[in-house]
């Protein structure tokens, strides 16, 4: 018989792969696929994705892109955060192992800018987006992001002088910085590249 040491650490090990994000989304998208009785074949078909990446998607074998996400919603006919509810059912916990996490695909990502999304809360009325940030030496600088609710970053690799608003603060790493996200915002000259660092989004869901 197994001990209950051992358990614990098998219980640890599958954790990595099967609650992470990737698998969250894979499981939620084929259960709404299923659901609709939609082959994977004709739900690769109305929402404008291949049917290779639709199966890798399902199978939790890819981090899918934002504008992926968004055209597996609009074909199955659900909004976006419904295919995170598998980790909502899952009592809104996220588990991601270094090195994962989905990449979202946003405005900096052509500038060098990575946004890797680290876990995502579906219930309630306040919403958290963690996301590990990297600035590739191709980096380019831009001060122009704004969105409700705050903003808390905590610098961990690197050197760049961040703007918010009228102000300007060099962050290096160990460095937190927490202000409103309404407000002209982002790094205005990248000092030390590559550059990483934490951010957390909260804003609220209304």
């Amino acid at each position: 018989m197994m001990s209950g040491k051992s358990d614990v650490a098998a219980d640890a090990k599958r954790g990595s792969s099967d609650h992470s994000l990737e698998s969250a989304i894979g499981i939620t998208v084929r259960q709404l696929r299923q659901q609709l009785n939609l082959t994977v074949g004709k739900l690769a078909s109305q929402a404008g994705v291949s049917v290779a990446m639709l199966s890798k998607v399902e199978n939790g074998q890819i981090s899918p892109s934002l504008s992926t996400l968004d055209k597996l919603a609009e074909g199955l006919n659900v909004p976006i955060s419904r295919l995170f509810s598998e980790l909502d059912e899952r009592r809104d916990r996220s588990f991601v192992a270094a090195g994962e996490g989905v990449v979202i695909d946003r405005r900096g990502t052509k500038m060098g800018h990575e946004y890797r999304l680290l876990g995502a809360t579906l219930a309630g009325e306040i919403a958290v987006e963690p996301y590990l940030i990297t600035l590739d030496e191709d980096a380019t600088p831009d001060t122009t992001f704004r969105h409700d609710g705050v903003e808390f970053l905590f610098m961990l690799s690197g050197q760049i002088d961040y703007r918010h608003g009228d102000a300007v603060y060099t962050l290096a790493p160990g460095d937190a910085f927490l202000f409103d996200s309404a407000a002209s915002h982002g790094p205005e000259r990248m000092d030390e590249l590559p550059a990483t660092y934490l951010s957390i989004i909260v804003h609220s869901r209304r």
